[in-house]
């Protein structure tokens, strides 16, 4: 298991896609008055996620939060800076400002062709991003991305830039590029004997080619962060239908089966079989609070900084208050 062996932080994953603002109040409260560390949101199809940020934190809940990814081809480089700074300053807390390119799809729908290169548009992004947040002025012309401007120079709480992390070249970039590796759906034992080590050959590189840095201490690698689906074994709750409803999509995508075979979990299309896979595998958390509790510090033993709690599953299945009351009980059990 990785040197960075501490017990991971924990976070919580807003569950759903909210319609309204105050559908995330109670979960802003729960990061408000409990050990957990900040408030995760991924892409919101139906609401802005920064924009239901700032709506929250309007209403009085300035918790900290991430941003679990924000996809590029909505926005250029300076303005998802910008839009990152924006955050912080009205939280007033620090923000993790995941991205990532979105499927290639999606890439297309929008850009009419896919990147030609996954890795090089994701480095040319992230980079901007990461030099403006810096203070830097930016001269680039990219294949993909030009920037040619700076930030107002601005007081502002602290901008991690984050990459989301699935596979070995996405690690090393994030080992070069980002501070911050953000997974989904990894098992420890991936985590650690693959992300992990992509992410400091990735920094290494970075330190051997002088690249600029940004702090004068130098961790060895990016912080990382797992979303890790979890529920609590519950009288009446099937754990089958619990799973798919949380992963059952992730399953079926190419690049999330071709990280479930590398880490040991084969998916064979058969949805009982494959859902067990996850479980016995480590990618889902299944059990009572002490056991849940348990497999998260196997997270932190494997080098995962800090813990999301995904109850996306529990959500769709049982609904948001059955969410809320799981990560209650996961956030109450006594952390070391």
């Amino acid at each position: 298991m990785s040197a960075y062996a501490s017990p991971p932080e924990l976070s919580v994953l807003l569950p759903f896609v909210p319609r309204r603002p105050e559908q995330v109040h109670p979960f802003s409260s729960l990061v408000q008055w409990t050990r957990a560390a900040r408030l995760w949101q991924g892409h919101g199809a139906t609401m802005d996620t920064f924009g239901t940020f700032a709506a929250t934190a309007g209403a009085g809940f300035r918790v900290p939060v991430g941003v679990g990814v924000t996809l590029m081809p909505l926005r250029h480089p300076l303005d998802i800076a910008h839009q990152a700074r924006s955050l912080a300053k009205t939280t007033q807390h620090p923000v993790c400002l995941g991205i990532g390119p979105g499927g290639r799809d999606f890439q297309r729908a929008l850009l009419g062709e896919p990147y030609r290169s996954q890795i090089g548009a994701v480095g040319e992004y992230v980079d901007i991003v990461a030099r403006l947040l810096h203070g830097e002025t930016v001269d680039t012309t990219g294949e993909y991305f030009s920037c040619h401007t700076a930030l107002p120079a601005e007081p502002v709480p602290d901008i991690e830039v984050g990459l989301g992390v699935l596979r070995p070249a996405m690690a090393q970039l994030a080992g070069r590029s980002a501070d911050t590796a953000i997974t989904w759906l990894t098992p420890p034992s991936y985590l650690d004997e693959v992300i992990v080590p992509g992410l400091e050959a990735g920094r290494a590189q970075r330190t051997a080619e002088s690249t600029p840095i940004t702090a004068t201490d130098v961790p060895s690698r990016p912080r990382v962060v797992a979303m890790v689906p979890v529920a609590l074994d519950r009288p009446g709750r099937d754990r089958h239908d619990v799973v798919v409803a949380s992963s059952g999509r992730h399953m079926a995508a190419p690049h999330y089966r071709d990280m479930l075979d590398r880490a040991g979990i084969a998916i064979s299309g058969t949805e009982r079989a494959d859902t067990e896979q996850l479980v016995k595998g480590g990618a889902f958390v299944f059990g009572d609070a002490d056991e849940v509790h348990e497999a998260l510090l196997d997270f932190g033993r494997a080098g995962v900084d800090e813990v999301v709690l995904n109850t996306v599953g529990v959500c769709a299945v049982s609904g948001i208050g059955a969410a809320l009351a799981d990560l209650g009980d996961i956030l109450s059990v006594p952390h070391p």
